[in-house]
Formats: C-alpha cells, sequence, structure tokens
C-alpha cells in the first residue's frame, strides 16, 4: 500500500499562498488509492482485458489493506466497467476493457437531467461527422470503399425492419468516423451515436406511420449509398454537404414525431 500511495503523492508540494490558507485539503481514503493504483495498470495495459486479479489475500498483502478496503476498490472499478468480479468459491476479478458505452449512458444522463432536445443531438453530430466525410474523400483506401460497401450491403438487407435498420445504418455512421482513424473523434461520435441510436429506436419503435417511416428509410439508405459514391471519386466538397444535409434532415424528422423533443434516454 505504501507503494501506492506514494505514487499517488507528488514529490513536492507547492509552499502555502495567502489565497491557500484555511483551505481544507482532502486525503484520498485508501480504497481510492488502491483502486487507482489497478486503473493506471488496465489503462497502461499492464493488465490485459480477461486477464484475472490475483486473490483477494494476495492483494490485500501487498497492498497492506483489509478485505473490506479491497472490496470497495473492486467497487469503485466496478462501477467504471473496468473489472468485474464474480462472488464464491470459483469467483474472482477479471479485467475488462474501458467502454465507451459506459462513457455514453452518463453523457446521456447529464444531457437528459439538463434538458437536452434531440436537436441538440443532431447538431452536435452536424459539426462532426460532416467534415469526417470531406477528410474519406480527400484520403481512403480500397479497402475504406470495401468497408463502406460492406456497411450498405447490410442496412439493404434490412430495409423492411425498421429496428434492425436503425442498426445498420447507426452502425455505418461509426464506420464513417473509424475509418478517420483519430480516436478522438471515434469516442466522441461513438458517445453522440449511442445517444442518438437510443433516441432513434425510441422513435421507431412508437412510429405510428409504417408507410412514412419506411419512405424515410429508403431516403436515409439512398444518401448513404451517395456519400459513397462521392467518397470514392474523391468529391470532398459535395461529400461534405451531403452529409451536412442528411443529418440536418434526420434531425427534423425525429423532432417533427411531437412536440416534446427533450432526450428520454432512461430505461
Amino acid at each position: 500500500m505504501a507503494e501506492a500511495a506514494r505514487a499517488a503523492v507528488p514529490a513536492t508540494v507547492p509552499a502555502p499562498s495567502r489565497n491557500r490558507v484555511g483551505r481544507q485539503v482532502r486525503v484520498p481514503k485508501t480504497a481510492e488509492l488502491v483502486a487507482a493504483h489497478l486503473r493506471r495498470q488496465i489503462v497502461r495495459g499492464e493488465l490485459k482485458p480477461g486477464d484475472a486479479l490475483p486473490p483477494e489475500s494476495g492483494l490485500m498483502e501487498q497492498f497492506g489493506i483489509s478485505r473490506p478496503t479491497l472490496r470497495e476498490a473492486f467497487r469503485v472499478l466496478e462501477s467504471e466497467s473496468l473489472i468485474t468480479v464474480r462472488r464464491g468459491a470459483h469467483g474472482g476479478a477479471r479485467v475488462s476493457a474501458p467502454d465507451a458505452e459506459v462513457a455514453a449512458r452518463f453523457a446521456g444522463l447529464i444531457l437528459e437531467y439538463r434538458g437536452a432536445t434531440l436537436g441538440d443531438i443532431y447538431r452536435a453530430a452536424a459539426l462532426i461527422e460532416p467534415p469526417c466525410a470531406r477528410q474519406l474523400a480527400l484520403k481512403h483506401t480500397a479497402d475504406d470503399i470495401e468497408r463502406l460497401r460492406a456497411a450498405l450491403v447490410a442496412e439493404k438487407a434490412v430495409l423492411d425492419d425498421a429496428l434492425d435498420l436503425v442498426d445498420a445504418q447507426d452502425a455505418f455512421h461509426a464506420l464513417l468516423i473509424e475509418l478517420t482513424g483519430n480516436q478522438t473523434l471515434i469516442l466522441l461520435c461513438s458517445m453522440l451515436r449511442n445517444i442518438i441510436d437510443r433516441a432513434n429506436a425510441s422513435y421507431t419503435a412508437g412510429a405510428a406511420d409504417a408507410d412514412a417511416q419506411k419512405a424515410q428509410a429508403l431516403k436515409g439508405h439512398r444518401a448513404h449509398v451517395r456519400l459513397v459514391g462521392l467518397i470514392e471519386s474523391g468529391k470532398a466538397d459535395e461529400a461534405e454537404k451531403l452529409w451536412q444535409r442528411h443529418i440536418s434532415s434526420a434531425d427534423d424528422v425525429v423532432n417533427a414525431a411531437g412536440p416534446k423533443t427533450v432526450l428520454e434516454l432512461l430505461d
């Protein structure tokens, strides 16, 4: 535990200033320090997804802590989806890969609490996704085009199933961002698309006009087909403008479904 504690405390402490006099300094709990130590190992790849953590007795001895403190540290890491814990004789803790969906759920909770609308989410996507379409038109590989065309085939196969089509079209959007190779954009957009996907699924399941719903789905699919053609042809300006119109159109349709457009994502 001493090693984890030393790693968590700065080597030097700044001299107190006049403005800081009287402020309380919060000392991290032991369980938080243990969780931080294990978290660093997971994020740095020293512990891989699927790896089993040592038995509780070994960890208690390593860190010099009690069983309740260790289990409190486990609960912190479980809440972050960094480990899974099975109880019982054959149980134990195993490492999980950090999951963007966890961040998306939390972001969705905050946005719903703040009264964000579907329009807010679509407008954010409209700021991020069109430049990605432009970038792909300027620079792509034959494999990129092949993967985009495979995504179109997957969409076409479920055009008559509204809910499956939501998933397929969401996968196309995600692939568009993935192919940029920018990890920051991939994470941000996966959070946005996760929220949009859940909102779209709710709208689709509650839509009464099946014919209008299908017409909109076909329109979306045709836009996806045109986009792939523009990307393959290297028409960057046209690809960006098309994708801007496509996302704005989806925003209009979902928000026109009813006057209450605030996010409702809680199960």
